[in-house]
């Protein structure tokens, strides 16, 4: 059997939404779907803003937890999304 794995958040959250065997993550993920899609301009444009840019991590071998988490996660929109998981 061969399955179609989607590429992107929203793709793979429709997904989720759509399928019919499990109703608990259909719930869980149809609102999730629904903002992503409608976020994905604004969350690309932040993902955007921040390439090619340097970023202070604390230290190679032993980055700060924080500051290596903000520079990996530089969408604000994307991750109040994720939140709500």
């Amino acid at each position: 059997m061969c399955r179609v794995v989607p590429k992107t958040s929203s793709a793979t959250a429709a997904a989720l939404a759509s399928q019919t065997t499990d109703h608990g993550l259909q719930t869980t993920f149809k609102p999730i779907a629904e903002k992503l899609t409608a976020s994905e301009k604004q969350i690309t444009a932040e993902l955007l803003a921040v390439q090619g840019k340097p970023a202070d991590i604390g230290g190679y071998y032993r980055p700060d937890d924080a500051k290596a988490s903000a520079a990996l996660r530089p969408s604000a929109t994307l991750n109040s999304i994720l939140a709500t998981v």
